[in-house]
């Protein structure tokens, strides 16, 4: 009898033994092929769309809220009512986890809504193919504002974003550029706010051009040339001074007289706009002297020809 009841406890032992082996087992298989089924899927889910343009901006949210609370906290202060999270967050849905070749401007629109404010008459400054002088300018002349001096154009100036349809939405590698499609999340939200901008604009409005380059002052496929000048009020704009600069020492390819300012003449004319051009608008070329102070234009005392 002790050695029968011997016998069944190894015989328990064993069988116990054996299931505890077989149950190790089945977990060990188990997390082999869970780890198997989540590799594959990794495999096959949707990867980033390529672009050809710089991806979107590191940090975009802390450079955005933080060049937000700059402008309505420090530089506009009478623009504090602003609210910084909400425009962040109306960005944001405009393109996030969105293709961006199907941008649209009702994507935009909350976002213009809570940026937009009111630009004071006499101050507005448009510019084609003159970015730098332009910028340069309104720092040094707090009288006059270009699209990059609102809250819009500030938040926005040499920042890219674009999104994609793939986690996490945002797409950080790469974004389209205007040639790859029209509808891309830059484009659309410069067109909108260009037009937004040109509708602000009230009494004297001034524009900057750039005479040096050969293909023409003025150019109808630029943003000036196709949106702002199209939405500009001639019931709220008095006048538009067109000053033509040409570079310090470059070719002056345009005067006021040229072809494609007398185009460009020619199409606010009929929209009942006065207008005036001047060659170098003198507190604009004394700028450009800052960098070439010893060059012949910049000793000598040009006389400025204005020409209505």
């Amino acid at each position: 009898m002790p050695f029968q009841q011997g016998s069944a406890r190894t015989r328990q032992r064993t069988v116990l033994l054996v299931g505890m082996v077989v149950l190790l087992a089945a977990l060990l298989l188990a997390v082999v092929l869970a780890s198997v089924l989540t590799h594959g899927k990794q495999e096959v889910s949707p990867k980033m769309l390529k672009w050809k343009d710089r991806g979107t901006t590191k940090n975009l949210r802390e450079v955005i809220l933080g060049r937000c609370y700059s402008y309505v906290m420090a530089r506009y202060p009478e623009l504090g009512d602003k609210d910084c999270l909400k425009i962040w967050e109306s960005l944001k849905h405009a393109f996030i986890y969105k293709n961006p070749c199907n941008i649209t401007s009702e994507d935009y629109q909350p976002l213009m809504e809570l940026a937009s404010h009111r630009i004071p008459c006499n101050k507005s400054l448009f510019w084609s193919k003159t970015s730098d002088l332009a910028h340069r300018y309104t720092k040094s002349n707090q009288n006059f504002l270009t699209l990059e001096d609102t809250l819009l154009g500030y938040m926005a100036d040499r920042v890219s974003w674009c999104g994609d349809p793939s986690a996490p939405g945002i797409n950080y590698e790469s974004c389209p550029k205007r040639s790859e499609c029209e509808s891309n999340p830059s484009s659309v939200f410069w067109k909108m706010a260009s037009k937004m901008f040109a509708e602000a604009a009230c009494g004297v409005v001034q524009v900057m051009l750039n005479g040096s380059v050969e293909a023409g002052a003025f150019r109808s496929s630029s943003i000036f040339g196709s949106i702002e000048i199209f939405n500009l009020n001639p019931d709220k704009v008095s006048e538009i001074h067109i000053w033509l600069m040409h570079d310090i020492g470059g070719p002056q390819s345009e005067s006021c007289s040229g072809h494609s300012i007398k185009r460009l003449k020619s199409i606010l004319e009929e929209r009942n706009f006065k207008i005036t051009c001047e060659d170098n608008y003198r507190p604009v070329q004394l700028l450009q002297c800052v960098h070439n102070p010893d060059h012949t234009h910049c000793r000598l005392c040009t006389n400025t020809t204005a020409a209505p």
